[in-house]
């Protein structure tokens, strides 16, 4: 056991690349996997919850922001906090058990890189606020499935979230409604976690993309949030003729300024106001929504689209087998907060048939090909009108 903790030990995590630090981390879920008892696995699992809850409970009381303004060592009744003084200590050592702070004396602790990552302004609060506001929605998953006989949900407004919550509303309409919750999933929906692997430009031909005029559409980013996916095209292109369109909803896209790229508020479950461009780009939008919806989405296309027109996916895909603990999870998450799902590509394949459309090319970078190149790699669907 001393050699195996000296090895250990000698880890030096500022001399591993990415991919040493994910073999580690792969090396230490398989060892624990091995000497855990059936036990021993379904407690930690249980109680992971709890963790994540403690954390969030400090960052709705702003606790990590008050940590960081300390000087060394501090403890409760420096704190300037508007709760119970027991109730701060008993949180304050649950941090400490999971080492998001120290504990170096008898009610007396020092904060870690971890806790000053959680302050408000950090995006990382946004994910604990983001993330543990689903678990009501999951407590209510055996519910849900027991009332409708065990079915995948098909209506994006008759879903988990509606049943958890007794709401007709979908998700996007409650963020409208509580900035709190709102703030978080935007900061969330930015964060660098989510663009994983490369950018789809990196290995579809964007040369081939050609307009007759200036003037003429080139790419309409349907959904595109703040268009984060048009500015980089924009950066790596700059010479690329044609225009540059950002589409969603005016509380999304309201005060933003993007010179040389339209933004224009757009519903996509209405007509799409821009006809004949070049391109229709579509990111991260359909895994929010169940076929049902899907399908809407891409028939109110359809009209604007000319004969040349392409319709372009970027979505995740899962592998038909060997799929990885990170999709099922966010296929859960999908299901429980939209009723809808991470697809293979045979379930996007039939989905683009239902909406008249045909798969033209499912685009990667070259040497994409196993599983687990899959989980961190989004496709770039090319479809064509059928």
């Amino acid at each position: 056991m001393s050699d195996l903790q000296h090895k250990l030990d000698a880890v030096d995590p500022d001399r591993l690349d990415q991919q040493q630090k994910t073999q580690w981390l792969q090396a230490c879920d398989k060892l624990r996997t091995r000497l855990e008892s059936p036990l021993a696995t379904a407690s930690r699992l249980v109680f992971s919850a709890h963790q994540g809850m403690a954390i969030r409970l400090a960052v709705d009381l702003r606790l990590f922001d008050v940590i960081s303004e300390q000087d060394g060592v501090f403890n409760v009744e420096q704190l300037q906090i508007e709760a119970e003084p027991l109730l701060v200590k008993r949180i304050l050592r649950f941090l400490a058990a999971m080492s998001v702070i120290h504990e170096v004396d008898v009610d007396k602790y020092t904060t870690t890189p971890m806790a000053a990552a959680l302050v408000t302004s950090s995006p990382l609060s946004a994910a604990m606020i983001h993330g543990t506001h689903f678990w009501t929605v999951l407590s209510k998953l055996p519910e849900y499935f027991h009332s409708n006989g065990w079915q995948s949900p098909q209506n994006g407004l008759e879903g988990p979230f509606q049943f958890a919550h007794s709401t007709p509303a979908h998700y996007f309409e409650f963020l409208n409604s509580n900035p709190y919750y709102g703030q978080a999933f935007n900061t969330v929906m930015s964060m660098p976690f989510r663009r994983t692997g490369k950018d789809w430009f990196e290995f579809f031909p964007v040369a081939s993309l050609r307009v007759k005029t200036l003037s003429d559409p080139l790419i309409v980013d349907m959904g595109g949030g703040q268009g984060e996916d048009l500015r980089k095209l924009q950066f790596h292109f700059p010479d690329l003729p044609g225009q540059l369109i950002l589409q969603d909803q005016p509380g999304v896209i309201a005060g933003v300024d993007l010179p040389g790229i339209e933004v224009m508020a757009h519903d996509f479950f209405k007509e799409q106001p821009v006809r004949n461009a070049k391109a229709y780009f579509l990111r991260t939008v359909l895994h929010d929504w169940p076929d049902m919806q899907a399908v809407q989405i891409l028939r109110r296309l359809r009209p604007a689209m000319g004969a040349d027109s392409l319709l372009l996916i970027s979505e995740s895909v899962l592998p038909e087998s060997g799929v990885g603990l990170s999709a099922v999870l966010s296929d859960l998450h999908m299901m429980a907060s939209y009723a809808s799902l991470e697809r293979t590509e045979r379930q996007w394949r039939s989905l683009l048939e239902m909406a008249g459309f045909a798969l033209v090319n499912v685009w990667l970078p070259n040497g994409c090909e196993s599983p687990r190149d899959l989980a961190d790699q989004p496709a770039l669907f090319e479809a064509r009108l059928e």
